[in-house]
């Protein structure tokens, strides 16, 4: 955790604000190993004498949910994990446990998003982007996307600080360094996903499992010239509860995460008060909802062809971002811009790749904002 966030950023107490809305600003209490910069094994606690919970940091990374006991019984696997081991005994893991084990399908979902996110500067990768036409970067392209949208609408997160909602693996954060002069924070609830961003932060190098095929891996470990490391750090937090006060940053992202959380419109909202007036929001998603993340009552559509827009889920969204355009409308989040035709190409192995088509937008944390949003041109 980088004493530069933590100071600018002001995190208060989760439990605190999700049991009674205070906002305890978090004090940092242990530092077990630590430096001028930064805290990489510390404990953050709340000074609230009803409270007095205790936040770990590990690894660098600080684990700011509000029921941490039951985050630290989940990702206890994750937290103990060791990188370690040579190639031959990672292997014999993954066959020992087989196909669709804890392991097997940790290391896949690892792999996915990590080879998108530095695959480009893995040269001697021998797949290099197969199946033909698949390559990764499709987060770089699609939030290149998003800022374009920015541009277009008038809209700035220049001056920051910026939140990077569903970080993963870390790569659109170091990105959005390039876009603002201000701090950038990636939080995700995958703690496995932040452990690789944390080394790219630190190391300037990446390390995953690229699936081959079957229950096939390779580790795949290489530099990656990432730039903004000084002005970037990766939290865990959960982003329907977000540890922080209102009007904290000057711009969000959230790129594929709204189907992937268990209560979509509360991530909404967590953004709408977390940004100060006039910042901006960038939000994309290809509505590939799924049961195991998200109960088909909290769907943004998707569900019924009885409800809004005949059950599909962008028009639910645009609704959801206009004032009194749906009963659960989002108070102060309103739609400046859309483009509903953004690819973004998903690796699961040498020989199979999925593709999705996301609808992406840019909402204003503005009250008053009563301006129809401008639909822009097709991309080629």
């Amino acid at each position: 955790m980088k004493r530069r966030h933590f100071q600018t950023l002001g995190p208060i107490c989760p439990a605190c604000r999700v049991q009674s809305g205070a906002e305890h600003p978090l004090f940092l209490s242990i530092e077990a190993v630590a430096d001028a910069e930064s805290v990489l094994e510390g404990v953050l606690q709340c000074p609230a004498p009803g409270c007095l919970r205790e936040y770990p940091i590990i690894d660098g990374i600080p684990l700011l949910v509000p029921d941490v006991a039951t985050y630290l019984g989940s990702q206890l696997a994750h937290l103990r994990d060791r990188d370690d081991l040579s190639p031959v005994i990672e292997g014999l893991l993954t066959e020992g446990s087989g196909p669709g084990s804890h392991l097997d399908v940790t290391w896949n979902h690892l792999g996915t998003y990590a080879w998108d996110h530095y695959g480009e500067w893995d040269r001697d990768d021998p797949s290099r982007g197969q199946p033909k036409g698949v390559r990764p970067g499709s987060v770089v392209r699609a939030l290149a996307t998003g800022l374009e949208l920015c541009r277009e609408a008038g809209l700035s997160i220049a001056e920051g600080p910026v939140l990077d909602l569903g970080a993963a693996a870390g790569r659109a954060s170091f990105e959005l360094t390039g876009h603002t002069t201000g701090l950038v924070l990636g939080v995700d609830l995958g703690f496995h996903f932040l452990k690789v961003a944390a080394r790219v932060l630190g190391r300037g190098r990446v390390r995953y499992p690229l699936r081959r095929g079957g229950i096939r891996y390779d580790w795949r470990e290489f530099d990656v010239p990432v730039s903004g490391r000084e002005r970037t750090d990766f939290w865990v937090c959960d982003a329907t509860r977000l540890p922080f006060g209102a009007g904290t940053f000057g711009g969000a992202v959230s790129l594929n995460l709204l189907d992937c959380v268990y209560a979509p419109l509360d991530l909404l909202r967590e953004t709408a008060r977390v940004l100060r007036p006039g910042a901006a929001a960038i939000i994309a998603s290809p509505y590939d909802w799924a049961p195991a993340a998200t109960a088909v009552e909290a769907w943004i559509g998707g569900h019924s062809p009885r409800s809004l827009g005949g059950g599909a889920s962008d028009q639910v969204l645009r609704a959801l971002l206009t004032p009194g355009g749906h009963p659960a409308s989002v108070a102060g989040l309103c739609l400046a811009a859309e483009r509903d035709d953004v690819p973004w190409t998903v690796r699961l192995h040498d020989r199979s790749a999925v593709s999705y088509r996301l609808h992406l937008v840019v909402a204003t944390r503005d009250p008053s904002c009563s301006n129809p949003a401008r639909v822009l041109p097709s991309q080629p």
